[in-house]
C-alpha cells in the first residue's frame, strides 16, 4: 500500500505514526509513548497516525479518540479526513464518518453513563451540573446541615467544591487533600466529611451528576472486569491527546482499558504540564511507560516547527535545569534571529513603557498587533499595562474573562431547559423560580417542596399558591413548561420557545437587554447543531463556547488588536513576538507555589510554556521594583524584586541583557498637569477626513 501521504512527515513522526499499525517492522502490539515537544506538529501526528489506521484497514468505529476540548476533537476529524482523502479519495468522508467515538474524556465519560445506566443504577435521564451549579447545591447541602450558621469561618461553597473535586479527581482522602492545598480549612476535616455524603446523597436524589462525576463513575466501571473487558473489545485503539494534563482517575480508566498496553497511544510533553491546579499531575506521563510488560515505546518530537533556534536554546537551557524529565532537545532549522532579550526596567510603569514601546516598533514593521502575545503568571499582574493600553488607545483582548456559560442571563435560559429536563434539580428549578417578579427564597423553597411530593411535577405547579405579583408571570411560566415537556414543538425550535417566556423578563432585569439578547440568539443558532435538547445541555455543559458577545466585543470594533494572556490559556498558542511580564521571583515563581519542589518544577513550566509560544521574538522583563497584591503575610507593598530563579548565570548568554531606562517615559507618565495638548480643532477636522 502506497505510503506517499506520509512523506511530509519527519522520520520521528514517521515513527510514531506507523507504530502497531501492521505496517513492516513496526506492527508490534505494546503501548506508545510519543513525547511531543512543543511545536513538534504534535496535533499533525496523531492525525497522522489516526489517518493512516483507517487506511491501513483499521475500523475506525473501533477508534477511541480523546482530547482535551470538543473543538480540538472536530479539528482532528477534519485533518483526518484531508490526510485519507490522498489514498481513498471519495471513500474518505464516510470511513472518517465513522469515527464517531473521538471527543472529551468527560464527553466519552457522559455518552458511556448514559449507555450503561441501567446496569449501574444510574437513571439515564440524569442531567449534569456545571461547575457553578454544583456549587450551588453545595451550597445548600452546607446549608441544610447548618454550616452556614456556624460562628468560626467555615469554608464556602467555592472552597468546599474545590476540596471534593481534588479528593475525587486526585484519588486521595480529605485528611491529605486538606493540609497540602487548603492548609486553612484544616480544623474542619469531619465536617467536610459530613458534607461531602450530603452533596453526594443530595446529587442521587435529584439524579444529577457533576463533572467529576462524569469521570469518577466511568473509573469505577473500569473496576468491574467485565466491564472493563467489554470497552476494552470495543476499541482497537485508544488515543489521547495532552496526556499531561490527566489526573490520576482519568490514567486509572485507560490502565483499566488496556492494562497490556496494546493498542494505547498517549501523546504528550512532560515539560508542559502545568495544570497540577486541576488535579492534574506530571507523574502520569514521568510513569507511564513502567505501567506495561514489555515496557511502551517512547518516540520524542523534538524537531520544532515554530521558533528560531536562538529562542529554543533559551528554553532548552531553562527546561534541562528540572530534576526529572524526558531527555529533550529541541531544535529549528530556523537558525537566524536575534536572541531573547531579558530586559530590566526599573518598575511596572517602566515595564508598560517598555513593552508598548516595542508592540507598536514592531507594528510598524508590519507585525500586527494581533500577531503579538503578552503573557503573564496571574491575571492582575497585567492591570498598569491595561490602563497605559486603554489611555494610548491601543484595543486589546484579555484572555482568561467571563465565559459564556457563566453569563446571568445565557445560565436563565438554560435553566429552563434543564428544569424540563430534570423536574428533580433543586438548584434549577430555584433558579428558574426567582426569575418570577415576587418570588423569593422562601417562597421558591416551597413550590420545589410541593412539586418534589408529586409523581407529575409540572401538573401539580397549577395547585400552588404564589405570590400576586407573580401571577401573570406564573401562567406564562406554567404555558412554556407544559409545552416543552411535551414536545409541542419540534428541537430546536424549543429554544426560541423558551427564549420568547424569558425576554420579556430579561429586559424586567437587566438595563443593557438587547445586548444580551444577542447572546440568546448566540445560543438558538448553537442549539441548530445538536440533535436533542438532551444531547444539547449535555454538550453545552461539558464544552462551552468561551465569551458572551459583550465581553468578546473588543474585536469587533477594531481589526487589529493585542493579546493579553494568562500563561496557562496560552498554552497551545504562538505568536511573532512575544514579552513575558514580571520575570522575577515573587511571580515566575509564584510567592504562593514556593511550598515543595514538585510546585517550584511546575512553576519553571510554566516559563517554558511561555517561551516557547514565540515564533521570532522572545523578551523577558525583569521590573526591579513591583507592587505584589497580597501575595505574603505583609499583605499589598512595593517590593524589591531579583530575577526569576529559573535564568541563573550560566544561562544568560542565551539571553541578550538590556537595561531599558525609565526617563523618557517616566516623564509622560508622571506629570499629568502637563498633558497632552487639546486640539479641539485638529479632532473636529480629522472627524471628517
Amino acid at each position: 500500500m502506497t505510503v506517499v501521504y506520509l512523506d511530509r512527515l519527519n522520520e520521528r513522526q514517521r515513527q510514531a505514526v506507523e507504530h502497531g499499525s501492521g505496517v513492516g517492522a513496526n506492527a508490534e502490539a505494546v503501548a506508545l509513548l510519543v513525547i511531543a515537544g512543543a511545536g513538534s506538529g504534535k496535533t499533525d501526528t496523531l492525525a497522522h497516525r489516526v489517518a493512516h489506521l483507517i487506511v491501513s484497514g483499521i475500523d475506525p468505529r473501533r477508534i477511541l479518540l480523546m482530547t482535551f476540548s470538543r473543538r480540538a476533537a472536530a479539528e482532528m476529524i477534519r485533518r483526518v479526513e484531508r490526510i485519507a482523502r490522498r489514498v481513498l479519495a471519495d471513500r474518505a468522508q464516510a470511513l472518517v464518518g465513522g469515527l464517531n467515538w473521538a471527543g472529551t474524556f468527560h464527553g466519552i465519560g457522559a455518552r458511556i453513563l448514559r449507555e450503561k445506566a441501567a446496569e449501574i443504577g444510574v437513571d439515564p435521564a440524569f442531567t449534569i451540573h456545571d461547575r457553578d451549579d454544583a456549587a450551588d447545591l453545595m451550597n445548600i447541602v452546607r446549608h441544610d446541615l447548618g454550616f452556614s450558621r456556624t460562628q468560626e469561618r467555615f469554608p464556602l461553597k467555592g472552597t468546599c467544591l474545590a476540596i471534593y473535586s481534588r479528593c475525587v479527581n486526585s484519588e486521595q482522602p480529605i485528611e491529605e487533600v486538606v493540609p497540602q492545598h487548603f492548609p486553612w480549612c484544616g480544623a474542619w476535616g469531619d465536617e467536610l466529611k459530613e458534607l461531602f455524603g450530603a452533596y453526594v446523597e443530595a446529587k442521587q436524589q435529584q439524579n444529577i451528576l457533576d463533572y467529576d462525576d462524569l469521570i469518577l463513575y466511568w473509573a469505577q466501571m473500569m473496576e468491574n472486569a467485565s466491564l472493563a473487558a467489554e470497552f476494552s473489545g470495543r476499541f482497537d485503539h485508544v488515543m489521547v491527546d495532552e496526556y499531561q494534563d490527566t489526573n490520576r482517575l482519568q490514567a486509572s480508566i485507560l490502565l483499566r482499558m488496556k492494562p497490556d498496553g496494546a493498542g494505547l497511544t498517549v501523546v504528550g510533553d512532560d515539560a508542559q504540564s502545568i495544570y497540577s491546579f486541576r488535579a492534574a499531575t506530571v507523574r502520569n506521563i514521568l510513569d507511564f511507560p513502567d505501567h506495561f510488560t514489555p515496557q511502551a515505546r517512547i518516540v520524542t518530537l523534538d524537531q520544532n516547527y515554530r521558533s528560531t533556534q536562538p529562542i529554543l536554546a533559551a528554553a532548552n537551557g531553562v527546561i534541562e535545569l528540572a530534576k526529572e524529565r524526558f531527555t529533550k532537545n529541541l531544535w529549528s532549522d530556523r537558525k537566524g534571529g536575534a536572541r531573547p532579550s531579558l530586559v530590566t526596567v526599573p518598575d511596572e510603569t517602566s515595564q508598560a513603557g517598555y513593552v508598548i514601546e516595542r508592540i507598536l516598533e514592531n507594528r510598524e514593521m508590519g507585525v500586527n498587533l494581533k500577531q503579538q502575545a503578552v503573557l503573564f503568571r496571574a491575571s492582575h499582574h497585567s492591570g498598569t499595562l491595561e490602563l497605559e493600553l486603554t489611555r494610548r488607545n491601543i484595543p486589546f483582548v484579555k484572555f482568561g474573562g467571563l465565559k459564556f456559560l457563566e453569563a446571568a442571563h445565557v445560565k436563565d435560559l438554560l435553566a429552563l431547559l434543564r428544569f424540563v429536563e430534570n423536574p428533580r434539580d433543586r438548584v434549577t428549578a430555584f433558579r428558574v423560580l426567582l426569575l418570577l417578579p415576587g418570588v423569593g427564597p422562601k417562597s421558591a423553597q416551597a413550590v420545589i417542596d410541593h412539586i418534589g411530593e408529586s409523581p407529575a411535577p409540572f401538573d401539580s405547579l397549577a395547585d400552588v399558591e404564589v405570590p400576586s405579583r407573580a401571577n401573570g408571570h406564573w401562567h406564562d411560566l406554567l404555558d412554556v413548561l407544559h409545552s416543552l415537556a411535551a414536545h409541542e414543538v419540534p428541537w430546536p425550535a424549543e429554544i426560541a420557545r423558551a427564549r420568547t417566556w424569558y425576554e420579556p423578563l430579561l429586559e424586567r432585569r437587566y438595563d443593557d437587554a438587547e445586548i444580551r439578547k444577542q447572546d440568546l440568539l448566540q445560543l438558538e443558532e448553537i442549539a441548530a447543531g445538536y440533535a436533542s435538547r438532551e444531547r444539547f445541555l449535555t454538550e453545552l455543559t461539558l464544552d462551552p463556547p468561551q465569551a458572551t458577545s459583550d465581553e468578546a466585543g473588543s474585536p469587533l470594533l477594531d481589526e487589529d488588536y493585542l493579546i493579553l494572556s494568562t500563561i496557562h490559556s496560552a498554552k497551545g498558542q504562538e505568536w511573532k513576538s512575544v514579552y513575558v511580564l514580571n520575570s522575577v521571583d515573587g511571580c515566575i515563581p509564584s510567592d504562593l507555589a514556593t511550598r515543595n519542589a514538585a510546585e517550584i518544577a511546575e512553576e519553571r513550566r510554566l516559563l517554558y510554556v511561555a517561551m516557547t509560544r514565540a515564533k521570532d521574538d522572545l523578551h523577558l522583563i525583569v521590573p526591579q521594583r513591583f507592587y505584589t497584591h497580597g501575595q505574603s503575610s505583609q499583605g499589598d507593598r512595593h517590593v524589591y524584586a531579583q530575577r526569576t530563579r529559573f535564568i541563573p548565570n550560566p544561562l544568560l548568554s542565551l539571553f541578550e541583557r538590556k537595561a531599558w531606562p525609565a526617563s523618557a517615559y517616566g516623564a509622560q507618565a508622571r506629570a499629568p498637569a502637563q498633558g497632552p495638548r487639546v486640539d479641539v480643532a485638529a479632532r473636529m477636522r480629522s472627524m471628517w477626513r
